[in-house]
């Protein structure tokens, strides 16, 4: 497999050195993410990794609306309350009115399995600060950009 591009810009791998060693790094990162356990106390409610991100907000950024979760994780308003009416049936978050509008619905995690879901994240949370944290402002934002340019490559036919 080539993409007929040896060079590449300035010193440093061509694109073929860095896709060979990307797809060689790729599938080690997901074995490695895939053996973080989930705490003992929460393996039984069935969490998927799409719930994984929503906590992930929920934790780092606190309480927040439906819209505003559903604008994070870049899906639709009505996926986000169907997986906050999952998660708040078993008991992982709260609902309660917007005090300032009532017609908006605040989400939280609850008090009961906030320590978990810190314990469960904060692993990756750990590695993912100390690969970015020797990096500037700009190379954070190329480095996540390029992730979603990979992500949008492979979804695309």
């Amino acid at each position: 497999m080539s993409t007929g591009s040896r060079g590449g810009r300035g010193a440093g791998p061509s694109v073929d050195d860095g896709v060979r060693a990307l797809l060689l790094l790729m599938p080690r990162l997901v074995g490695r993410v895939k053996r973080i356990r989930v705490p003992e106390e929460l393996e039984s409610l069935a969490l998927a990794p799409r719930h994984l991100s929503l906590l992930a907000y929920l934790l780092f950024d606190g309480p927040m609306s439906v819209n505003a979760l559903a604008s994070q994780l870049e899906v639709a308003p009505a996926t986000v309350s169907l997986m906050v009416s999952d998660l708040s049936r078993k008991g992982i978050l709260e609902r309660r009115e917007d005090e300032a509008d009532r017609r908006r619905t605040i989400v939280s995690i609850s008090d009961e399995h906030r320590p978990s879901i810190d314990a469960w994240l904060a692993k990756g949370a750990t590695a993912w600060r100390e690969a970015l944290a020797p990096l500037t402002s700009a190379q954070r934002k190329m480095f996540v950009d390029t992730l979603k340019a990979y992500e949008r490559a492979l979804g695309e036919e």
